[in-house]
């Protein structure tokens, strides 16, 4: 199950790039994906990826979320099997929930892995 919700009608967003940058050791995947790391705190993680424009065909792999998966859309859009997540969006995807994300645009997200990600 997916539980989402579009906030983008009362709620926007100030990203500070620069502070981003300054501060965050981003791991870039070359497909035009990157991943920085905020906080990890045993099997949970709390993420930004950022996605150019532009990004290959295999950005984004099959996974699986045990312990469920939380990320808000902060810029750009997000789609996948389940349905597409616009800048605003909040998703919620339950326990060993597998997904393909794929971005619409220059795209950032912050995600919530309360257990972690495996390929799927």
């Amino acid at each position: 199950m997916v539980f989402t919700h579009d906030m983008s009608d009362w709620l926007s967003f100030n990203i500070d790039r620069d502070w981003l940058d300054k501060n965050i050791s981003w791991r870039d995947f070359e497909t035009g994906v990157k991943l920085g790391k905020l906080k990890r705190e045993d099997k949970t993680s709390l993420v930004l990826y950022e996605a150019d424009s532009e990004v290959t065909v295999d950005a984004f792999m099959p996974h699986m979320h045990p312990g469920g998966e939380a990320y808000l859309v902060l810029e750009g859009e997000v789609w996948d099997e389940e349905g597409t997540y616009p800048t605003g969006s909040i998703v919620w995807m339950n326990r060993e929930t597998t997904h393909t994300p794929k971005t619409r645009g220059k795209t950032l997200i912050l995600v919530l892995w309360p257990e972690g990600v495996k390929s799927a």
